[in-house]
This record gives C-alpha cells, structure tokens and sequence, in this order.
C-alpha cells in the first residue's frame, strides 16, 4: 500500500494572517482538514505530515480532530524539495513502494484525480505529476512541453518568461513517486532561486531520461490552492456552491441558495428544506423532510426525520471548534 506526505510547513504571508497557510479556512476549516479526509478516502492510511512555521498550531488541529500521522520537522524553509527530505525518515520506509506528495493548502483535490493518477503512475513512471488546463494560471508553476507535446519540464511563475506565463496547463503541487527515485535524485537538487523545489526533481529525471507522466485532470476546481485572501475567497465560494449543488441532486430543497452555507461535515437527509438565512456548519446530522430556518444557525447536534428549526441558534458559536 502507497504512503503519503503532505507538506504543511509554509508560512503564508500573502495571507496577511499569522497562522500557518494550511490553517487558513475554506467554509470554516482548515485547508489541511480537506485534503487530510481526501487522502483517507482513497485508502491511504500511511501518512506524514511535514510541520514548520507554527507547527504547535497543526499539532494542536489535528490532535483535536482525531487525525493520526506521522510529523516531519522542516526546520528550515527552503523549498518542497527540502520539506520532502525533512520527512526521508518517514519515506525510506517505504522504499521498494509508490509515495503520493500534495501540498496541505489544496483543499478540491480529489480521490478521482489521485487515484486515476496512480492508475497512470504504475503503467511505468518513476514520477507522474497531476496536472490541469485554468482560465487563470497566475502564481502556479507551468507544465512545459515540446512540439511533439511531450513534457519536458515544470517552470515556476517567477522563473517564467512572458510567453510561457501565457501557458494555462498548471503544475498541481499533487505527485506520485516511486521512493526510490527520491532517495537517488533528491540530493543532487540544486537551488532555484535559493530553495529547493520538486519541479527541480521532475527536471532532472526528465533530462536522465527517465519515464515521467502527467495526468490531466478536467475538474480544474481539484488543482486550486490559495496564496493570498482573494484566492481563499474564491475557493470559499467553490466549496459551498459545489456543498450546495451536492446537497440539492440529493434531494435536499434550497430555495435561497444564496443565503445558506452548509459546511463540509454536515449531513442531511433527502426531502428536507433549508430556507433563507441558514448557516450549518460543524458535525451536524439533520435527518429526512426536516424544516431548517429561516435565520436558524446550527453548528452541532443530531436532528432526527420531521425536525422544524425557525429563527433558532442550536448553540453558540464555538471558535475553539472552527478556528486554530
């Protein structure tokens, strides 16, 4: 079985916030918390979580929520590439395996994606990188390719040109690898614009030769991350349209779609309405044909089938619980 490492080391201080990157919230939870559950849902259950700046604020989330990992000390920040080696003891474990490495700050990416990626990896690749085509590729590294189409390298913004700024097929930040390449290739990185990146890696193996694979994704929401607060809003809004239109092909009524924000946890039965002025957010169950609002805030509690909730707050609202 595959392992993992997410890397959860950055400051973030685009984010104009204190608090580690990863920390920053999409519908009142961490980013971390988003692709930690996405890791899990693909069966993967040998993690390692590389920690840096304010990492007693990660260890204090994920011991809160009950998440179990391995933790890697990046001591120094100086680049992915530095973070990976930061967690070496953790990944020569598994040596003769696949390793999956995605950023902590990419909530959308989805066990599709990972998952059909790996299917790709193992036709033969030593590295296969996730990538996508977005209408705004500002601030992601570029997927370079050939006249022929073949990838021959990965080029973070900073180091781009004019014209390949204007490539829209991104680097996700998601890869596989074979761990044995890591132990061989990651030594001989050299800095790019003094830290060491994994696009560096993907470079090396691609000019040695060796079988490198890209798989594009369509769902170009999944290889979003966020950088500074307009592209968290933005990511905001994804997540609880896409929370909202989820809930709705199940059978769940909202008229004022608009008004009502439902976080990641929640879940609620088919034939149940949710009226204006709704924000559910927390472990909350609410059953089948429920009434919920309007102006009702819930952010806890099982709600048994015929439940009627008006003008109600189930409890205060909670910040230990949502925020670090």
């Amino acid at each position: 079985m595959p392992a993992c490492v997410i890397l959860a080391a950055g400051k973030g201080a685009r984010m104009n916030s204190d608090r580690p990157k990863v920390l920053s919230e999409v519908l009142f939870y961490p980013m971390l918390g988003w692709v930690f559950d996405t890791v899990i849902s693909c069966n993967i259950q040998n993690i390692c979580i590389v920690v840096g700046h304010k990492h007693e604020m990660v260890l204090r989330f994920l011991n809160r929520e009950g998440y179990i990992c391995n933790i890697a000390m990046q001591h120094a920040l100086n680049g992915t590439a530095h973070a990976v080696t930061s967690a070496s003891s953790f990944w020569k474990n598994y040596i003769d395996d696949d390793i999956l490495i995605l950023n902590g700050d990419s909530p959308f990416i989805s066990p599709n994606a990972i998952m059909d990626a790996y299917k790709a990896h193992k036709s033969g690749n030593l590295a296969t990188v996730i990538s996508s085509n977005i209408k705004n590729p500002s601030g992601y590294g570029r997927i370079i390719r050939d006249v022929n189409n073949s990838v021959i390298g990965i080029i973070e913004e900073k180091e781009a040109t004019f014209e390949q700024k204007n490539i829209t097929e991104i680097n996700s930040g998601t890869y596989w690898f074979k761990c044995e390449i890591l132990e061989k290739f990651l030594s001989q990185i050299k800095k790019n614009s003094g830290e060491f990146y994994l696009t560096s890696l993907i470079g090396d193996l691609i000019k040695n030769n060796l079988k490198v694979g890209i798989y594009k994704t369509n769902d170009s929401n999944s290889v979003l991350g966020a950088n500074n607060p307009e592209q968290l809003e933005i990511l905001n809004q994804i997540a609880k349209n896409k929370i909202i239109e989820t809930f709705k092909s199940k059978g769940v009524y909202i008229p004022d779609e608009n008004n009502v924000t439902i976080g990641k946890n929640v879940e609620i039965g088919e034939g149940t309405t949710i009226l204006s002025d709704v924000t559910i957010l927390g472990k909350v169950k609410i059953g089948r044909d429920c009434v919920i609002g309007p102006g009702t805030n819930i952010f806890s509690g099982d709600f048994p089938d015929n439940t009627s909730l008006i003008f109600c707050n189930t409890n205060l609202y909670d910040q230990e619980r949502f925020a670090v």
